[in-house]
């Protein structure tokens, strides 16, 4: 195939995926020697236009996975506004440290249904939204080690016949999966919010920049007045540690984490076979 660049699409809220996709687009462009373009489509001002790409284009397309699954917010964007004509694209998803599940079937099964090409995929554990104790540091010099080689090859396919099928694991239908307690017995924190410490906040407005949904209030920064997913962009991108979330629920499910999943999980690469 020919690739006249290489563009960079990703969606990260608190920057463990942005790292990744820099480091896989990045040396993928390098490798080719082409320019590198990046659509950072967090933040919801970054979604109100759709993105085309041609057959001279190799897309590298990045998200989290949140339950599971891709965050729906960004099942939506892709689904809806990505667009490939012929465009060969690699698939990349993080995940904290338990597993990927389905969101890379997923994320294959959309590209394939806008007009791409899946010659790879990937999944790399990084460090949790939740909590700092999983997958604590990565992606780390090794994580990013597997990156490079994961590219090179990726790189060596570019220069030849991408016509291969990639196979992923996992189901694009497949349901989200289910939280759990530290008692084993499933939690339903989906309407929590993040809460504010009155007394630390100094209304530097940081939250609302961060909320890849748009839903902190400007006005009133204690205040969510929208859809919550829990990505912890607030909480984590506040410089003064005001936000947190007190939901009994994630909370029991995040010690659950902490407690059944400390043990580092391995990345994964797939390649289109003929």
């Amino acid at each position: 195939m020919t690739v006249n660049r290489v563009v960079s699409v990703y969606y990260s809220a608190t920057g463990c995926t942005a790292k990744v996709s820099s480091e896989v687009a990045g040396r993928l462009a390098s490798s080719i020697g082409v320019p590198l373009d990046t659509a950072d489509v967090s933040m919801p001002v970054s979604r109100s236009t759709g993105l085309r790409f041609g057959p001279e284009d190799l897309v590298v397309l990045s998200s989290p996975t949140y339950r599971g699954r891709l965050p729906a917010v960004i099942v939506d964007f892709f689904r809806d506004s990505v667009r490939g004509d012929g465009t060969n694209a690699v698939a990349v998803v993080t995940f904290g440290n338990r597993c990927f599940d389905n969101s890379l079937a997923e994320m294959v099964a959309i590209l394939r249904g806008n007009g791409f090409l899946p010659i790879a995929g990937a999944a790399f554990s990084c460090r949790h939204a939740y909590t700092d104790r999983l997958g604590t540091g990565r992606p780390d010099e090794a994580d990013l080690a597997d990156a490079r080689a994961f590219v090179d090859r990726v790189a060596a396919m570019a220069s030849g016949d991408t016509s291969g099928t990639l196979d992923v694991p996992g189901s694009a239908d497949a349901p989200y999966f289910t939280p759990v307690g530290l008692d084993g017995m499933p939690v339903d924190f989906q309407s929590a919010k993040p809460v504010t410490d009155m007394g630390r906040c100094v209304s530097c407005g940081r939250c609302a920049d961060l909320c890849p949904l748009g839903s902190v209030d400007r006005y009133d920064f204690f205040e969510v007045v929208g859809r919550c997913f829990k990505c912890q962009a607030c909480v984590r991108g506040c410089p003064v540690g005001a936000k947190s979330f007190e939901d009994p629920g994630l909370i029991s499910h995040t010690a659950q984490l902490e407690r059944d999943f400390a043990d580092r999980k391995e990345n994964s690469f797939f390649f289109a076979r003929g």
